[in-house]
């Protein structure tokens, strides 16, 4: 009988496992497409916190299951149950292993931090910070040349500002050469933003008096959206753009072709709808910042 209750344990805990391994696959899936190279990073620890995650379900939901089932009282049987002690080894068991989870999770977090390597130091009086990402889609990132990008938030806007001296170019679109060591210099002009891109996995607070280093790799070329994700006041919503992905010759002819244009006023979503409802009623709001004049808008 014993024998055959720890064959049932094993056959359960296999069907749970193989499940649990299955459901970590799908999690993939959850996701936009992995656009950089933090992101595989990212969803690689997702899909072990949801193997994880439903290993731990399966077990206890089928335990409850087993126990409402089969370990029943009879009909009308209103008795005390069994008088039962502690009992040390259970609890140590049921100690012992939740801590041992708690710790493989926090290491592994951790360690694809480290990794990531994201954020820089944000004394530029010190230098960059190297960084290095995850080696799956690009081969040792210490010996990428890196591209330095400085974003200016403001309510609610965001210019992106490439290249320095003479050869400057802004843009409300940022645009990136894939498979480069992007540094972005973050700095917000009003209030706390948040520079996030979804199909990155990236996010970063903008915090007003600071400029924040913030790192990561391209690996996908494609058109993926950057928002705020920050509540920033009235019209924080319109608060995004485009993040345009393309190899580095695109990237240069972009530049070029931008530099020579004339800077003009780029359209802004939150300053045209509060143009248009300014004398509607008396209500008050914040004033947008006033649109920004850049080479490139989209």
């Amino acid at each position: 009988m014993k024998l055959r209750t720890i064959l049932i344990l094993a056959v359960a805990a296999i069907v749970i496992a193989l499940i649990s391994l299955w459901m970590g696959q799908a999690a993939y899936t959850w996701f936009p497409p992995q656009a950089s190279a933090e992101s595989v990073l990212v969803d690689n620890l997702f899909s072990f916190l949801v193997t994880l995650g439903t290993f731990i379900f399966l077990g206890v939901f089928g335990t409850l299951t087993y126990s409402i089932l089969f370990q029943r009282v009879e009909k009308y049987d209103l008795s005390d149950g069994p008088h039962i002690e502690g009992n040390v080894k259970l609890e140590i068991i049921w100690t012992v292993i939740p801590f041992a989870l708690v710790v493989w999770i926090a290491v592994y977090s951790y360690q694809i931090y480290d990794q990531m390597s994201i954020l820089g130091p944000m004394d530029h009086s010190h230098g960059a910070m190297i960084a290095w990402a995850d080696a799956a889609k690009i081969s040792d990132s210490k010996t990428l040349e890196t591209e330095k990008i400085q974003v200016l938030a403001r309510q609610w806007s965001w210019e992106f500002r490439y290249g320095d001296g003479t050869a400057k170019v802004s843009s409300t679109e940022l645009h990136l050469p894939n498979n480069r060591r992007i540094k972005l210099v973050l700095h917000s002009e009003d209030v706390l933003h948040g520079l996030f891109i979804p199909a990155f996995r990236i996010k970063q607070d903008v915090i007003p008096g600071r400029d924040i280093d913030f790192e990561f790799t391209p690996i996908r070329e494609g058109k993926y959206r950057l928002r705020d994700s920050q509540y920033s006041g009235t019209y924080f919503a319109a608060m995004q753009t485009d993040v345009v992905v393309e190899s580095p010759e695109a990237y240069q002819k972009w530049l070029a072709d931008a530099a020579s244009a004339t800077p003009a006023i780029a359209y802004n979503r939150a300053a045209s709808e509060y143009a248009k409802r300014a004398n509607a009623n008396n209500w008050a709001t914040v004033i947008p910042a006033a649109p920004p004049v850049v080479n490139y808008s989209n």
